[in-house]
């Protein structure tokens, strides 16, 4: 069965255009031209992802992607203004998977459409539960849980963090993370790892302001340890 794809966006020619790409691409893809119309959307009938524009009518992209986060972890590509960056952070830290800039190359989209949808079929590739102290990650599940309890995060936030405990120790650079998240060649490095980081470090971390289990290597990227919590 053809993955559905939500397109939220007030441009209805946009859309329509879209919807015919996204068609002649193997998907099934609908169009709601405002915030409430997408969310209503949502709740009938479910998505395998959502392509989300910030400026919408009614309720503003960020404000959507909120609502829709707390209710479901489907996939959420945000289309951004411009040379925009701090709507794509804004939007990376609400929960959206990735983002893309208007305008764009339809191309583009569905390269990203295809790695964020990959990403959460994939499941991380992995079925062993890991296991570093008092955090555990479950890739078969998609759960990562610290002392018994889930800890909230996003696909693409946990697939993240599936890479860096499967090479637990070693330093990765930005760039090398971007490789082992986004499966596509084409795409360009951007800050989006930092910003997830950050998210991680929030729902893992007992004070993410000095985190222990991913730690900042300067100018070289980020480890995650492979001890943790020997005091406890």
């Amino acid at each position: 069965m053809a993955d559905q794809i939500l397109i939220v966006d007030d441009d209805t020619r946009l859309s329509a255009m879209l919807c015919d790409y996204l068609a002649g691409n193997g998907f099934a893809a609908r169009a709601a031209a405002t915030a409430l119309a997408g969310l209503d959307e949502i709740r009938r009938r479910a998505p395998d992802a959502v392509i989300l524009d910030v400026m919408l009518p009614d309720l503003d992209g960020f404000e959507t992607c909120r609502r829709i986060r707390a209710g479901s972890d489907v996939p959420i590509l945000m289309l951004t203004a411009k040379g925009e960056e701090m709507d794509r952070i804004v939007g990376l830290e609400l929960g959206a998977d990735d983002y893309l800039p208007k305008p764009f190359n339809p191309r583009e989209l569905l390269a990203r459409l295809r790695a964020i949808l990959r990403r959460r079929g994939n499941g991380a590739g992995a079925d062993r539960v890991m296991r570093f102290g008092r955090l555990e990650i479950d890739p078969a599940s998609r759960v990562a849980r610290l002392d018994g309890r889930d800890c909230a995060m996003t696909g693409h936030q946990f697939d993240l963090l599936v890479a860096l405990a499967e090479n637990a120790g070693r330093t990765l650079s930005r760039e090398q993370l971007m490789d082992r998240l986004k499966g596509e060649g084409s795409e360009a490095f951007d800050r989006s790892i930092d910003v997830h980081v950050s998210r991680i470090r929030t729902a893992i971390e007992d004070d993410p302001r000095n985190p222990k289990r991913i730690v900042t290597v300067r100018g070289a990227g980020y480890v995650f340890a492979r001890r943790q919590d020997e005091e406890k």
